[in-house]
């Protein structure tokens, strides 16, 4: 004999199974509109992001820009004679390790051009990146980015001193030890080396040899994107002659203020 179904219990199972039905798809849809929500707001991100980031690249390229018209104007400013010599590079001197500019005297009266000469056929191998002609004229052997052998053996303990250290850059070829109270050797990897046609004892420093360190060194601070720290050659080697006791007063202001008056 068949039992009989209580239509009211068929009618309950029925209401129940409608209810789950609509709890899955309203639980469907509320994913469904957060996954969107967040989709949208990442893409907000990357939106309000990427601006912001090409705000950053801009800004670089501008500042870049504006360093190589500064560098191109001082350039035609000084009108630098070049005359590289192949012989004078002893190794990379890149940005990071650029930190002093090394004042010379010449110790003669010789112009550039016949300072560079000499240099070149002497053998020592010995070099600086700039000489200055007492008219302000100014010649270079040394690229900016390779080592000048200028600085030579410095006092011991100097390397410390000066912050820096003798890390291979160098090949040292050409230098003769001097002591052990002299064995230092690791500023000419960090500077740059400018001689300025002069003898002590010899008069003033003329007015347009000075102008032309001046704007020189503001060509080396452009070039670099900073300012590196200024010390004659006898601040590294204690009891050399140059800078001479007639520039003391210049190399003040150099250390001051970056010009000589």
């Amino acid at each position: 004999m068949k039992k009989r179904v209580d239509k009211s219990f068929i009618i309950l199972l029925s209401s129940i199974a409608i209810v789950l039905i609509a709890c899955i798809v309203l639980l469907f849809l509320a994913c469904s509109n957060q996954a969107g929500s967040v989709s949208k707001n990442d893409t907000e991100m990357q939106a309000t992001e990427k601006p912001a980031n090409d705000t950053a690249t801009q800004q670089a390229n501008t500042q870049s820009q504006t360093n190589s018209q500064k560098l191109a104007e001082l350039e035609a400013q000084l009108n630098i004679h070049k005359d590289i010599r192949a012989s004078f590079n002893h190794g990379p001197k890149t940005k990071e390790y650029q930190k002093y500019i090394v004042l010379h005297d010449t110790e003669g009266e010789g112009t550039a051009q016949n300072v560079i000469d000499y240099w070149d056929s002497n053998g020592n191998l010995i070099a600086a990146h700039f000489v200055v002609n007492r008219d302000g004229s100014i010649w270079q052997c040394v690229e900016l980015d390779n080592i000048g052998h200028h600085a030579g053996y410095g006092n011991t303990g100097h390397n410390a001193l000066y912050g820096i250290t003798e890390d291979g850059r160098d090949d040292m070829k050409g230098s003769k030890p001097l002591g052990s109270s002299l064995a230092d050797y690791g500023m000419n990897a960090w500077s740059v080396g400018i001689e300025m046609v002069h003898t002590s004892g010899g008069g003033a420093y003329n007015e347009a040899q000075l102008n032309a360190l001046d704007l020189l060194i503001k060509y080396i601070d452009t070039y670099y994107g900073f300012e590196s720290t200024i010390i004659d050659h006898k601040a590294w080697r204690e009891g050399n002659s140059d800078t001479s006791p007639e520039f003391a007063q210049y190399l003040a202001n150099y250390k001051d203020h970056r010009t000589h008056n």
